[in-house]
């Protein structure tokens, strides 16, 4: 609070003069008692405050009841410890001008509630910003309360103390919480502050309150939305998110590395984008490449792109997903990754995890699915929320309960288990724990051959993309022709997410030379051709098996080479650049053959010398690759022509070609 003297105005009553009203003693103050009775009472009013008519306020006079009904429950806490004596002084005087707070929001909300609205719109800006100083005045008021000498519950959350069932119960009837749903909402708006900064001083304990109220919502209401029904499994479209839940995130919004949504996206040498801190371990182990093209990288420099930020951003605030770091700046992650390590919220996290997995293994065999669906959409949600909540549930021993429920006949049982196997193997060590639980690989085949929903079958395609990207497992898993067969068949019949994660996947098995003749083998490069000009990662998988030993089984499809070239005319940036560097790698495996293809295709040559002047660096330098080979194969042509009959071959060289 702004620490300048107050400006009293005082009149005189009626009658008595101005110097006879300064010698009246002034009114007595309230006892300790009186201050928090008062204190309570007009929390328990703003808590229930009336909703005002002007839509365009509703969400500054909802920050005034939600946080009332979190101060009642506290006054209420401190009434008690009041009777037994009085309070600190500087406690009382600090409560004293918190109420001449809550009077002021009291003021305010029945100032809205008495205007017009077209007055309450010209007027809305003027409104919340008074509320917003208000709320700003409370906090600095909040820590300057001496809560150790007042005796308040914060060092129980220090000392990871969780409180027992009915004292939780009790607590949050208290404020208001008393079903998955107001106990999700108060998740949000606690994460909403913790981002906004709101109070620093309480950030720890407000991280602790999350996962609190995260091990609340399974205990005590863990009556969880049944997810919506699975589409047939002949329906063109993936199946949506479940009733409830945010959308899953645009793939383009997903790192690579850890398919997890970017909060810090940043570019390498290579043009790619990744997730700062997962791009960052892969150059910590001592790689120098491009996680996705395979390139050996320039230099290790990393660029942030502030405007796939700023998308990915604004997408989490349009559904209301909380995510750390988006659409911040740089350094304001900081204090929440601090925050992170609270032991109290990781006290509450593993507690989560471990009632979850414990109440999974007594309701798997349970005849109906409806009970296992609740608790594994449970997990699912838990696994998704960060590193340390994947670690508890995998500790716990959530995968081996979760393989056999892949192969159920509930639909959104099936997408529920599937979806947490995803979640959880982004973690390295729980990517361990799925490749040695038995019948763990199988029962993902399972689901990518016949899942009930193409949701569950993508979902069931990055779970191995995701184990794959550990060298040892991506061998195993490209060992395997039914793992091959099912991600081609998905390329071939799927939608477009289905298809594009499939895709990634055969990508990243292209990366072991020993997997390449069972990719060849299962017709990869005749599937990749055929989504060429669809999926961008097409062109990319044609590179990779061109690289190790595939040239030959992509020039012997026929128009292989004429796709790649309108490819490279035509694609993305990405696409042109994989597609140049395919046809590069089949000349220079295949020789005259390959480019004898290469050359036929009619404006190959402005094709090439268009991507040297517009082109990413890489592409650029491909496309020069592929001129060279170009030239020298026409000059040897001709020479060969010369030789037979004395006339010169023609041929159609740009000029800029011809000189570089």
């Amino acid at each position: 609070m702004a620490n300048h003297p107050r400006t009293v105005v005082t009149t005189s009553p009626p009658g008595c003069s101005t110097s006879a009203f300064f010698m009246l003693p002034p009114p007595p103050s309230p006892s300790d008692g009186e201050l928090l009775r008062s204190l309570h009472r007009l929390a328990r009013d703003l808590s229930a405050v009336a909703e005002t008519p002007a839509p365009f306020l509703r969400a500054a006079l909802a920050s005034i009841s939600r946080r009332s009904k979190l101060l009642a429950a506290a006054f209420d806490d401190l009434a008690m410890c009041a009777a037994a004596g009085d309070l600190p002084r500087s406690a009382s005087l600090c409560l004293r001008e918190v109420l001449l707070v809550l009077q002021r929001f009291k003021a305010v909300a029945a100032d809205c509630a008495a205007r017009s609205r077209m007055r309450l719109l010209l007027q809305s800006d003027e409104i919340e910003e008074e509320v917003r100083e208000l709320h700003q005045d409370l906090a600095t008021l909040l820590d300057l309360l001496p809560v150790v000498e007042l005796g308040l519950a914060e060092d129980e959350i220090e000392r990871e103390i969780v409180p027992e069932r009915e004292r939780l119960e009790e607590i949050l009837e208290e404020v208001g919480i008393n079903d998955p749903a107001s106990c999700s909402e108060e998740m949000e708006s606690l994460e909403r502050e913790i981002g906004d900064r709101a109070s620093e001083r309480w950030t720890a304990a407000m991280i602790a309150l999350v996962g609190l109220l995260r091990y609340a919502k399974c205990v005590l209401f863990s009556a969880t939305p049944r997810p919506s029904g699975a589409k047939p499994d002949d329906t063109p479209e993936v199946d949506d998110e479940d009733d409830g839940e945010p959308p899953a995130p645009p793939l383009d919004f997903r790192c690579p590395i850890s398919l997890d949504i970017m909060r810090d996206p940043v570019v390498v040498a290579s043009g790619q984008t990744y997730d700062r801190e997962s791009i960052g371990r892969w150059f910590e182990s001592g790689k120098s490449t491009c996680p996705k093209t395979g390139q050996v990288l320039a230099n290790l420099e990393l660029v942030p792109n502030k405007a796939l930020k700023n998308l990915v951003a604004k997408w989490c605030r349009e559904n209301g997903v909380a995510v750390e770091g988006a659409g911040g700046e740089a350094g304001k992650s900081e204090p929440v990754q601090a925050v992170a390590a609270n032991k109290a919220a990781q006290e509450a996290a593993r507690m989560t995890a471990s009632f979850l997995v414990k109440k999974l293994s007594a309701v798997s065999f349970a005849p109906a699915a409806d009970a296992a669906n609740r608790v594994v959409h449970e997990i699912r949600l838990l696994s998704k929320s960060g590193s340390d909540c994947r670690a508890f549930v995998g500790e716990a021993g959530a995968v081996p309960l979760l393989v056999p429920l892949l192969y159920s006949d509930d639909a959104g049982l099936q997408l529920n288990a599937v979806t947490a196997l995803l979640n959880l193997s982004i973690l390295e060590a729980n990517k361990k724990r799925i490749m040695h639980a038995d019948g763990a690989v199988e029962a993902v085949v399972h689901i990518m051959s016949s899942g009930a929903t193409w949701r569950a079958k993508e979902n069931a395609a990055a779970a191995v993309l995701s184990l794959a990207s550990v060298h040892t497992y991506r061998r195993r898993l490209g060992r395997n022709p039914s793992i091959v067969e099912k991600l081609v068949h998905l390329v071939r019949t799927g939608p477009t997410s289905t298809k594009k994660d499939a895709l990634a996947t055969l990508l990243v098995l292209a990366g072991e030379r020993e997997n390449i003749g069972k990719l060849v083998d299962a017709g990869v490069a005749q599937v990749a051709l055929s989504a060429i000009s669809e999926e961008e990662t097409a062109a990319a998988v044609l590179a990779a098996l061109a690289k190790r030993g595939g040239a030959e089984a992509i020039v012997s499809i026929d128009g292989a080479v004429a796709r790649l070239v309108a490819e490279m005319r035509r694609g993305t940036e990405w696409a042109r650049e994989n597609a140049t560097a395919a046809l590069v790698l089949l000349c220079r495996r295949l020789g005259s053959p390959a480019v004898t293809q290469v050359m036929a295709v009619p404006g190959v040559e402005w094709a090439i010398w268009e991507l040297m002047g517009t082109g990413t660096e890489r592409a650029r330098r491909k496309a020069a690759s592929l001129g060279r080979i170009c030239r020298r194969w026409a000059a040897a042509s001709a020479a060969d022509n010369e030789r037979g009959n004395g006339c010169p071959a023609a041929s159609v060289v740009p000029p800029a070609m011809m000189a570089s």
